[in-house]
């Protein structure tokens, strides 16, 4: 891997978990094939996060379904669902990031001051370090689910004290101009990591839609985390799904699916079948990582 590429993820990881110590090299095993696709943690990690540049370089905004858009960069989501009553804003991402989600906003035609409610997905800075600074933009309520609020309150960019308006548990809902989202803790990767499910139409039809939380086992599993992706990784296909989305644009091939949206043409964002794909990809890596520990491998 190329060093300055390296150097990059590995304080992007650093960021993301909230931990120095966390900031070693991710190892390259185990290994895990799903659908002909071979992956590592170190793979994983560099498909979702890409290069710094990547991170904070704004993706073309554009919409996905019904009243939801993308407003992220190139390798971290944020999600605009828009409503006649204002918006809510789905992943801040990065501080540094608050001026390249306002540009997309706007670019798509709506107003930053409408977004009223800002959702996370998951108490890593990479996706709510910025809630200080877009609430700071728009006045937005900053809902957090309680499992992620000790997480939240040390993630302190400039010093700036972390918002946190409504604490949340799991099976609330947050509802704005006729659209209501639904949290579902799927923890593991945090301990209050949220999927977000809501209905939209499109064409006179009814889509479930899934923003997932990450499934990414990082590290050596503990036994919390044990505990916690057991749990999750048994419930989270119950959730109904026609148009998975995910924190970071990989995990739900973003790219694939931005290329073939055309005039005319179906919707690439209506999977299905691809709801799940990468929860087997996680939950792969997941048990291939207990595996080695097990056998005692470093």
């Amino acid at each position: 891997m190329n060093k300055k590429l390296l150097i990059g993820l590995l304080g992007a990881a650093a960021l993301a978990t909230g931990s120095i110590a966390q900031a070693a090299e991710p190892p390259d095993h185990p290994s895990v094939t799903v659908k002909g696709q071979t992956y590592t943690p170190r793979l994983i990690l560099s498909r979702n996060m890409g290069t710094p540049a990547d991170q904070e370089t704004q993706f073309p905004p554009h919409k996905i379904i019904g009243n939801i858009y993308y407003v992220g960069t190139k390798t971290l989501s944020s999600f605009l669902i828009a409503t006649p009553q204002g918006n809510i804003l789905l992943d801040s991402t990065y501080e540094r990031n608050a001026p390249t989600i306002a540009k997309s906003v706007a670019d798509l035609g709506f107003k930053m001051s409408d977004v009223k409610i800002l959702l996370g997905n998951h108490a890593h800075g990479d996706h709510m370090e910025g809630d200080a600074a877009i609430k700071q933009m728009t006045g937005a309520q900053v809902v957090a689910m309680a499992e992620d609020i000790d997480a939240l309150k040390a993630m302190k960019p400039g010093g700036k004290e972390h918002p946190i308006d409504r604490v949340i548990h799991d099976g609330d809902t947050v509802t704005l101009g006729g659209t209501t989202l639904t949290a579902h803790l799927t923890a593991g990767h945090t301990h209050g990591c949220t999927a977000w499910t809501t209905t939209v139409n499109e064409g006179g039809r009814n889509y479930n839609v899934v923003f997932f939380c990450s499934l990414r086992p990082g590290g050596q599993p503990n036994p919390q985390q044990k505990v916690d992706f057991d749990k999750t990784f048994a419930m989270v296909r119950n959730i109904p799904c026609d148009v998975p989305l995910s924190d970071h644009g990989a995990g739900y091939r973003m790219l694939d699916k931005y290329a073939k949206l055309k005039e005319g043409a179906p919707n690439p964002f209506i999977e299905p079948a691809g709801c799940f794909l990468e929860a087997d990809v996680e939950q792969a890596m997941y048990n291939a990582l207990l595996a080695e520990q097990a056998a005692g491998v470093k």
